[in-house]
C-alpha cells in the first residue's frame, strides 16, 4: 500500500486535549510507544514534547496534521496490522528519515549494526569499493554513501521496484556521492568489479518457511515475503550469496552479513566451507549473535 498522504496543517492544541485523544485511542488498542512513533512521525510531537506534556498538559503543543487524519492512521494499524511507517511513508534510520514502502523491508535498528561493522573494519579509511547486496529501501548504502563520499558504491537488488525506492533515497539524501544501481542476483550484476570489491554488506532473506506463519501479522501480511524468507531452513540465500563471494571479493575484502538469531554457527561454517578466512560473529542490540564476517584471503607473496 501506499503511503497515506496527509498535507499539513500545523495547528496548536492544549495539550490536556492532546492527552485524551492519546487516551483515546490507548483504549482502542495498540501500544503506547507506536501511538507516540505515530504523533512524533506523523504528527511533528516527538517524544520529548510529549513527556514535558505529561508533566504540565497546560501547555500548547503544536501539531502538523490534523488528529482525525492521525486516528485514521491509528485504526488502519490496529485493524488492518498495517506498518506505521507504511502509512507515514517514513522510517528512522540512523540519523536520516527514509522512505519506505511495501517494495521492500521496513529497515531494523539492529541492521544499523551492518553499517557499523563496515565502517569498524575501515577504521577511518575510505575502501575504494563497496556493494550493498539485497539494498531494498537503500538503507545500508544511503549510509555508506554518506560515510564514504569518494568511494566507488554498487547496490543490488532482485526486485525493481525495490531498487525504485533505493534510487530515490539515494538522491534524496546522498545527492552527491557515487553508488550505481544494479538489478539481479546478488553478486552475478558486479562481475565487471570481481576482485575489486573490498568491503561488502548483506542483510539477505534468512526467516525458515515453516516460521513465517508466526511472524506478526505487521511483517508477514505487509513486507514482501522474498526479502524473508530464505528457504526451509532460513540458510537458502546465503548459500548462493556465499558461492561467489571468495572471487568477487577484492584479495582481503571482507563480507558482513546478517542472519536469524540461531544461525551464527552454521553460517559461520558456511563461510569457512566456501573459502573465507578471519570467519567471526558480532551480536546484535540485545547480545545476540546476529552478524557474522569472514575475508577472502590475501594470496601468499612468492
Amino acid at each position: 500500500m501506499a503511503a497515506t498522504q496527509i498535507v499539513t496543517t500545523e495547528q496548536f492544541l492544549a495539550g490536556n486535549d492532546l492527552l485524551a485523544w492519546r487516551r483515546r485511542q490507548l483504549r482502542r488498542g495498540g501500544r503506547s510507544v507506536d501511538l507516540d512513533w505515530l504523533l512524533d512521525l506523523g504528527g511533528g510531537v516527538c517524544w520529548s514534547e510529549l513527556q514535558r506534556l505529561l508533566l504540565d498538559a497546560e501547555k500548547v503543543v503544536a501539531i502538523d496534521k490534523p488528529l482525525e487524519a492521525l486516528e485514521k492512521l491509528w485504526v488502519l494499524h490496529l485493524e488492518q496490522s498495517m506498518p506505521l511507517q507504511h502509512l507515514v511513508g517514513v522510517c528512522p534510520w540512523r540519523d536520516v528519515l527514509l522512505e519506505v514502502s511495501s517494495a521492500a523491508l521496513i529497515p531494523r535498528q539492529e541492521t544499523e549494526l551492518l553499517v557499523e561493522l563496515a565502517l569498524a573494519f575501515a577504521a577511518g579509511q575510505s575502501p575504494r569499493c563497496w556493494a550493498d547486496l539485497g539494498t531494498g529501501s537503500g538503507a545500508v548504502a544511503v549510509s555508506l554513501c554518506r560515510a564514504w563520499p569518494e568511494a566507488e558504491g554498487h547496490a543490488v537488488d532482485l526486485s525493481v521496484d525495490a531498487l525504485a525506492l533505493a534510487e530515490k533515497n539515494l538522491k534524496a539524501l546522498a545527492p552527491e556521492q557515487s553508488c550505481r544501481l544494479h538489478h539481479g542476483s546478488w553478486w552475478v550484476p558486479l562481475r565487471a568489479f570481481w576482485g575489486q570489491l573490498e568491503i561488502v554488506v548483506s542483510n539477505p532473506p534468512y526467516i525458515p518457511r515453516p516460521l513465517i506463519e508466526m511472524l506478526d501479522p505487521v511483517v508477514r501480511d505487509h513486507e514482501p515475503l522474498s526479502a524473508l524468507v530464505g528457504g526451509e531452513d532460513g540458510l537458502e540465500a546465503i548459500r548462493s550469496l556465499l558461492m561467489d563471494a571468495p572471487c568477487a571479493l577484492a584479495p582481503g575484502g571482507v563480507l558482513f552479513l546478517e542472519h536469524h538469531h540461531d544461525q551464527s554457527e552454521s553460517v559461520q561454517d558456511l563461510m569457512r566451507e566456501a573459502g573465507l578466512v578471519n570467519v567471526s560473529a558480532a551480536n546484535d542490540l540485545e547480545g545476540v549473535a546476529r552478524f557474522a564476517q569472514g575475508q577472502r584471503a590475501i594470496a601468499s607473496a612468492l
